[in-house]
């Protein structure tokens, strides 16, 4: 199928409805949908950036988010709409604050309760834990508890699973059918809408492998074709895809408006699985890049709207009542900000003032739910003397981006070096660590040094993984490092500890791009035996890193996090200077 992008979304210039005042012969349907939410339920000082329409080329940054604004401008749009069902594409979960990570992310699922979810899909991140957690956090019923461990099942009360479901055509089990339900169908008046999930296929490189042993992850547009043929044959004509892969739009470093419909630059993962994808689809949501975009693709909206639950996808769907079908033609789809408190007056006045009637009434009717609100409270509380306990001081932020290594991940590194480096603790020569693992910088509040909290620190590294020492040849450790930029020349690099440094040529050919590698100030020699350290989901091959699954004379340590908090028990903290030096 031939890839073409319309200059102006479907039926944009149509103000939506409630189908009450519909024709007669079709149902109005009214899709919210949002993607990996993370478990942001507090607003922090989350932002969004849209176009100034009062300004051509300039763009606003607008305070919005929290999960009690998110769950009032839900209720807000369904309350104007006959017909509605809310959807989220995966991530739901994982990678968290604390406020969520803390409480295994039953804070999380409640919060989505109290939203009205109607279905989700799995995304990479709900199988962060394993796929028998995934199931738990679904049904309910309390985890099971270790004395020691600072996170909590079950720690306001019993707690009862999802109110909705959770949907996946892709992932298998090796013995036979689907770990999760492949669609989920919702009757609005005499029609029908099915939806069907799916999640990237490259999720077993993406989580600890064997939290996922005996699921395969099929390829994303076959299961999704396979389920659309299945709800056909049931009579299901109008199909939505929540689809947890994603694109991205813009240039590199400067994405274009999420309702730019020109989509300029589309590219991605998620656009060959979309041209694969069975015409019959009548609206896809995507996730997982944490872009914002508004696109026509061979004729349907194929939409994402960031992450953290800073805005939503809203796309009204006109259903024939005789035959089933949506008439794409008025579909009108949007992505929409979630203003809070915070949201300037201006800014929200600005984009109020620019949008469709119906949307508009919807954002200044929108209040914060004080239900979610006081839900989120609880958590908060409950967390606080954790989350604001002081761990120790650090000497400026240290933030995770970079070209070669991160000033986060130089420090990170270098904390698990030092709980492993002792003969008795491993006798590691350096230490690796991921950059997918280190979920924020480390914020330096007011003037230097600067107090850490336990909370800060749980953000950053929210996923327990333990320490893994492991035996490689020189040989094999320039096989690792030449495993990194698979998606890229522009993707960031693992940071090293003390003991490695390294040139990286970025325009080099592949293979041939690690030079001047120094192990504790050596060069590497190929056929010597080093040490190295990396946590417990590179161990298994994570990230891609397959080279660390042949890994010898393992031994398990510490979790990620103590290690840092015995590192910044030895004082003010920096992260040293770069060990990698990064050249064309």
């Amino acid at each position: 199928m031939a890839l073409t992008l319309a200059l102006v979304a479907a039926g944009c210039a149509q103000t939506p409805q409630p189908s009450a005042t519909a024709a007669a012969d079709t149902v109005q349907v009214r899709v919210i949908g949002f993607n990996d939410l993370h478990g942001n339920l507090e607003s922090a000082n989350l932002t969004v950036q849209v176009a100034d329409p009062s300004q051509p080329g300039a763009a606003l940054r607008v305070a919005v988010g929290g999960a009690d604004a998110m769950a009032g401008l839900v209720r807000s749009l369904r309350q104007s709409a006959a017909h509605s069902l809310v959807v989220s594409s995966g991530d739901l979960i994982g990678a968290t604050p604390l406020v969520s990570a803390l409480f295994r992310h039953e804070s999380t699922i409640e919060a989505a309760n109290l939203m009205g979810v109607s279905v989700a899909t799995a995304g990479n991140h709900e199988f962060d834990a394993g796929s028998a957690e995934l199931l738990r956090i679904l049904k309910g019923g309390c985890a099971e508890q270790r004395s020691d461990d600072p996170v909590r099942s079950c720690a306001l009360g019993p707690y009862r699973g999802a109110s909705f479901p959770m949907v996946s055509a892709n992932v298998r089990r090796s013995s036979g059918g689907t770990l999760l339900p492949p669609y989920w169908v919702m009757q609005a008046g005499p029609v029908k809408v099915g939806v069907i999930g799916a999640v990237t296929k490259v999720t077993p490189q993406l989580v600890v492998p064997s939290g996922v042993e005996g699921l395969q992850f099929i390829d994303e547009a076959q299961a999704i074709n396979e389920a659309a043929r299945a709800l056909q044959a049931q009579g299901v004509q109008a199909l939505v895809v929540t689809l947890h892969e994603g694109a991205e739009i813009g240039s590199p470093g400067k994405p274009a408006d999420w309702n730019d419909t020109s989509c300029p630059g589309l590219r991605g993962d998620a656009v060959d699985i979309i041209k694969r994808i069975t015409p019959a689809v009548d609206l896809i949501l995507t996730a997982h890049t944490h872009q914002g975009y508004n696109c026509l693709v061979d004729g349907r909206p194929v939409m994402q709207a960031v992450a953290y639950g800073r805005g939503l996808s809203v796309a009204d769907l006109h259903i024939n009542t005789r035959t089933g079908d949506v008439d794409r033609a008025k579909t009108v789809a949007r992505n929409l900000p979630v203003f809070n408190a915070r949201t300037d007056a201006q800014h929200r006045e600005k984009i109020l003032a620019s949008e469709q009637p119906a949307y508009r009434q919807a954002l200044q009717a929108a209040r914060p739910d004080p239900e979610v609100a006081a839900l989120v409270q609880r958590y908060a509380q409950a967390a606080a003397p954790q989350a604001q306990r002081v761990v120790g001081r650090i000497a400026r932020t240290l933030d995770r981006r970079g070209m070669g290594d991160s000033p986060a991940g130089r420090l990170v590194a270098q904390a698990q070096w030092e709980a492993t480096r002792s003969p008795a603790q491993g006798g590691s020569h350096f230490a690796l660590m991921n950059p997918g693992g280190i979920r924020t910088d480390l914020v330096c509040r007011g003037t230097p040094p600067c107090e850490v909290t336990y909370g800060d620190l749980f953000s950053m590294q929210p996923f327990g993984n333990s320490l893994v020492v492991m035996s490689l040849t020189g040989a094999e450790i320039r096989e690792l490092l030449e495993q990194q930029q698979r998606g890229g020349a522009d993707s960031p690099l693992m940071s090293p500890s003390e003991g490695l440094s390294y040139r990286w040529v970025r325009k080099a050919p592949a293979g041939q791009r690690a030079r001047d590698i120094r192990i504790q100030g050596q060069p590497l020699n190929d056929s010597a035996t080093y040490r190295v350290t990396v946590n417990s989901f590179m161990a298994e091959g994570g990230d891609g890193y397959t080279v660390l699954q042949r890994g010898r004379q393992r031994l398990g340590g510490a979790q990620d996090l103590d290690a840092m908090l015995a590192q910044l028990r030895q004082g003010v903290a920096d992260a040293g200077p770069a060990r990698i030096t990064v050249v064309d």
